[in-house]
């Protein structure tokens, strides 16, 4: 077994290694850039290198830099973790050039499996059923429309290296084929320098199962059975479960030879996922399953699998990489009970999806009720020079209906603030009747986008709290002194005070009159109500109002307030009440970057007449396209931006002409 290893990544998945690490006697070395110096991965290391700034092309993409930190450490091996150098046949190669082992598959296994056209071909050799589609080197757009005319709409285009769902479009019309193509090539080059593609058949009722292979330097394969991550927006999973709900045992066993066999085909060794497509609109049937692609590393969802089966999954890695058999045969496997993988990520989800950056002021994950796999802390950034991962919430229970109900009690338990997360969106998938009952494919989230994001409505108590916050009144008491019962108390007469808060962008005057002995009554939409302070200690308030005892959480932030109450997290601005207040229609008249990013395509010029959500402009970050759209009917007066220029948050991007001056 290794000594010391290298982990060649960030976030979570370097900080998961290294914990099965440390239970293994391993020493740990860190990489990480400028903008990781005080980043989780780095304090958990035994030691750590810096290798370069903050863009991973310029650090954790550098090979020559990674290899002089394992001579410098002594570090015998390297574990990419998934993403950056993971899938890199050339970085395997420069290792082992250098005498540094590889806790992966080998450079050889990497490229068969790393461009999904040649993948595909291989497994048809190999007698694994493949999506109906074209995969060959013809590149010329009128050729792919023609083949995609021929497929039948609507079909998938697919850039041919990489995954993660970058480079795909679908396109159900033909007269949208060649714009699809157009973000499909620019994306696939943008994220993997290969904007070649394929075409598949769309299946309209998909589910993405997955299988969990594992190989050895001795010729054995096995697999540690299937994984159901049919949940995605964007083709980006979102929500994985394991087992698949409804698997009958003999497409999890024809799944599972299939899986075996695409793995012997080309001699793997070390942790895989093979993944399928399965057509379910007459439901799951072992004879309607397809091979789509296979990922040369361990997986982002790889908790479900070890929480069944009672694995260690990077475990197994390190001893097969140190020369080791299998540590099981696949008789000895076996799966219980049902587990889920929920992705928290730092997005917006009623804004498309869009990545979000910020400092996380206050951060509490339920670790107390599941497995937590983060590479964040309380009072870390969240940048946008990488994946917004905050943390993978993990859980397990006897039945799926029990682990699904222990997925959304954690995921209501969760509080983040100081950025935008998607854990609401995440829990009103858990509440999904749909989902509850297994009837699940890659299509639901789209279909029912609007109600999973629908925002709630500001309880009343959240108002409350957040007014009896902002005046000061909520502070925890500090000693023994009677008087700090008497907050905003006055002798004379009831004190009022009146709190300036901004909820979903309205401004609302809240009057307070304080009671003594920590009772306060609260003016309302609805009407005034009395609130008693039971329990303050560090922004956790017990409270009673009418008789109903509750308990919230209310986070101060830079931006305002944060109140974490009945599952839900309820923002609340603070503006200043001597700033002019801005003009109601202000905000639709301009175009602004909701991110930083880069320009990639401009479709607009001053003077052109635009309708109310045409499509104005491809903004990339994050190694994806987002467009953005006009924000009402008008002219547009002035671009203030180009083509392959790079933006900051909140930078005006175009401005409509004023509806006086247009109709002139």
């Amino acid at each position: 077994m290794f000594k010391k290893i290298l982990i060649a990544n960030r976030g979570e998945i370097a900080c998961r290694v290294m914990a099965t690490a440390r239970d293994l006697g391993i020493k740990t070395v860190a990489v990480y850039s400028d903008a990781d110096a005080g980043a989780k991965h780095v304090a958990m290391a035994d030691e750590a290198y810096r290798i370069g700034p903050a863009p991973v092309a310029e650090s954790y993409l550098k090979t020559d830099r990674i290899i002089e930190v394992c001579r410098q450490s002594g570090a015998e091996a390297v574990h990419p973790g998934y993403g950056f150098l993971s899938e890199n046949p050339d970085f395997v190669e420069a290792l082992e050039q250098a005498g540094i082992a590889f806790i992966g598959p080998s450079a050889k296994s990497i490229r068969a499996m790393g461009l999904k056209d040649a993948a595909k071909a291989l497994m048809v050799e190999a007698g694994v059923p493949v999506v109906p589609g074209y995969h060959g080197d013809n590149q010329d757009p009128a050729f792919l429309k023609n083949e995609a005319d021929k497929i039948g709409y609507p079909v998938l285009i697919k850039a041919r290296a990489g995954g993660g769902g970058k480079g795909m479009r679908r396109v159900d019309d033909p007269k949208d084929f060649a714009d699809a193509l157009k973000g499909a090539q620019r994306e696939g080059e943008a994220s993997f320098g290969d904007g070649r593609v394929l075409i598949e058949k769309y299946l309209t009722k998909p589910r993405h199962i997955e299988i969990q292979v594992f190989g050895d330097s001795h010729g054995n394969a096995v697999h540690l059975f299937e994984r159901d991550c049919s949940l995605q927006r964007r083709h980006q999973k979102v929500i994985e479960e394991a087992p698949a709900p409804g698997m009958p045992e003999d497409m999890r066993k024809a799944m599972g030879d299939a899986a075996v066999k695409a793995a012997k085909a080309i001699d793997y060794s070390g942790a895989g996922t093979i993944e399928f497509i399965a057509d379910v609109s007459e439901g799951l049937k072992s004879d309607r399953f397809y091979f789509m692609e296979m990922n040369t590393r361990l997986q982002v969802e790889h908790p479900v699998t070890e929480m069944i089966t009672g694995e260690d999954l990077v475990e197994w890695q390190l001893r097969v990489a140190s020369g080791e058999k299998l540590p099981k045969k696949q008789d000895e496997l076996s799966f219980s009970g049902w587990a889920f993988e929920a992705r928290l990520y730092a997005e917006d989800a009623p804004k498309g999806f869009l990545p979000a950056i910020g400092t996380l002021e206050h951060l509490s994950l339920p670790e107390a009720s599941a497995r937590v796999d983060s590479g964040v802390r309380s009072g870390d950034e969240i940048t946008p020079f990488y994946d917004p991962m905050i943390a993978k919430v993990i859980v397990h229970g006897p039945t799926r209906e029990a682990a699904l109900g222990k997925l959304l009690a954690s995921l209501e338990a969760t509080e983040v603030a100081g950025c935008v997360t998607n854990a609401g969106f995440l829990a009103a998938l858990c509440r999904h009747e749909g989902f509850a009952k297994g009837d699940v494919d890659t299509g639901l989230i789209d279909r029912d986008l609007e109600s999973l994001i629908e925002e709630p409505a500001m309880p009343e108590d959240a108002v409350a709290l957040a007014a009896l916050t902002a005046l000061g009144l909520t502070k925890p008491a500090t000693g023994n002194d009677p008087f700090e019962t008497l907050a905003g108390w006055r002798i004379w007469s009831a004190s009022r005070q009146f709190a300036l808060l901004e909820i979903g962008g309205e401004r609302h005057d809240v009057e307070v009159h304080a009671l003594g002995n920590r009772r306060f009554q609260v003016h309302l939409e609805t009407g005034a109500r009395d609130y008693k302070l039971i329990e303050v200690a560090a922004g956790a308030i017990t409270y009673d109002c009418g008789g109903h005892r509750a308990r919230a959480v209310v986070a101060d932030g830079k931006k305002g307030l944060t109140v974490f109450l009945g599952g839900h997290a309820y923002p609340v601005g603070l503006p200043d009440a001597l700033s002019a207040d801005e003009e109601a229609g202000g905000a639709g008249d301009q175009l602004i970057a909701p991110m930083p990013g880069l320009v990639k395509v401009l479709s607009a010029k001053a003077g052109d007449t635009v309708t109310k959500d045409q499509p104005l402009l491809i903004l990339e970050a994050m190694k994806m396209e987002h467009t953005l759209k006009a924000p009402r009917d008008g002219v547009i007066g002035e671009v203030l931006v180009a083509e392959g220029e790079q933006v900051t948050d909140g930078t005006i991007l175009l401005a409509l002409a004023e509806k006086s001056d247009a109709a002139a």
